[in-house]
């Protein structure tokens, strides 16, 4: 009896030993994954997505840089789409919906037409992804959470101020060179330039309005369209510096001298300011994409960690580039233009 009595404190202990040996398995594994979790929580990094017009034009190509330096800094993933072209709604709205399922916390976005892309960005701020309109504004704004934008009615201001003191007050011959309809950005530039000029829609002095794109090729077509309707055209206003080149070579193909014409514009590219330099175009007002850019990704790391949205618009910094500054027109040279610069 003693000796069977002793084997059963054997079987019992061995028992014990055993359940020990898989508590401590079972928990040690419990622990291991809850490690593997908060490790990979750590890692993962915060995803942010810009979505620009189209991914050719120099101001979106600086704009992507300077998001992919910032992103890149601050330890986050930059996940990036763009349109064909300026117009192309129905892919930044695609760029809206993929982003929102693929978990990023903020948006950035240069919307190709100003009520176009509302109704998707609405849906991803109501699954929590802040949106910041960059350089153009959504109608109404409040659409998005934020705008960080230059202040693009008075660039057209400067530039229209810049073409009045240019042409003397004289009756002159214009030509404006926009966008495209629905462009927010195009018709803040555009009402700008009229109000700097001194003058409003349906001016007799404006002899065409054309629409090309934003791009050299379409501009150049649009003025060329132009000066068969008025072949008078003695200033020039465009969107933008490919929109001027294009502008510019048809000009220069009706016979047209640099002495005879004013070409103002918009953005303040290193192509653009060099043209300026050149006399192809007389002004620009130098706007700074990568800025937007930079600021636009760090707030929407900042959301991504306290919660805290970026709201309002904030001002990202404007300057009047001339070769020849003229009285009453504050300008900066082309020396400084070059320096500050981008594409």
């Amino acid at each position: 009896m003693r000796h069977g009595t002793q084997r059963g404190p054997s079987r019992w202990t061995g028992r014990m030993l055993l359940l020990a040996f898989v508590v401590v398995l079972v928990g040690g594994a419990t622990l291991a994954t809850v490690a593997g979790a908060e490790t990979s929580n750590q890692t993962a990094k915060i995803k942010v997505g810009l979505i620009t017009k189209d991914a050719t034009n120099p101001f979106f190509v600086k704009m992507r840089q300077g998001a992919t330096a910032q992103a890149r800094k601050l330890g986050a993933e930059l996940k990036y789409a763009a349109g064909k072209n300026s117009s192309d709604n129905a892919s930044q709205i695609a760029a809206i919906e993929n982003f929102t399922t693929a978990g990023v916390k903020g948006i950035l976005i240069t919307v190709a037409d100003a009520k176009a892309e509302n109704a998707a960005i609405k849906k991803a701020r109501k699954k929590g992804v802040m949106v910041i309109a960059l350089d153009s504004p959504t109608d109404p704004k409040s659409v998005t959470d934020a705008l960080f934008a230059t202040n693009n009615f008075n660039a057209g201001v400067k530039i229209g101020k810049y073409a009045r003191a240019a042409t003397k007050g004289k009756t002159v011959t214009i030509a404006m060179l926009d966008e495209h309809a629905g462009s927010s950005v195009g018709a803040l530039r555009h009402n700008g330039f009229l109000k700097g000029f001194g003058i409003k829609n349906g001016n007799p002095q404006i002899a065409c309005v054309g629409n090309g794109e934003g791009q050299t090729a379409p501009s150049q077509t649009a003025m060329e369209n132009c000066l068969q309707k008025s072949p008078g055209i003695d200033v020039v206003y465009t969107i933008n510096e490919p929109s001027a080149a294009g502008a510019w070579t048809a000009l220069k193909n009706a016979g047209k001298t640099q002495s005879t014409v004013t070409i103002v514009s918009v953005d303040g590219g290193c192509a653009g300011v060099r043209n300026v330099r050149a006399g192809i175009i007389d002004a620009t007002s130098q706007q700074y994409p990568l800025r937007m850019a930079s600021l636009g990704v760090s707030a929407a790391v900042k959301f991504a960690k306290t919660g805290i949205r970026a709201h309002g618009y904030t001002d990202t910094g404007l300057n009047l580039i001339a070769k020849k500054a003229l009285a009453g027109v504050p300008s900066k040279s082309v020396a400084y233009g070059l320096k500050n610069c981008w594409g």
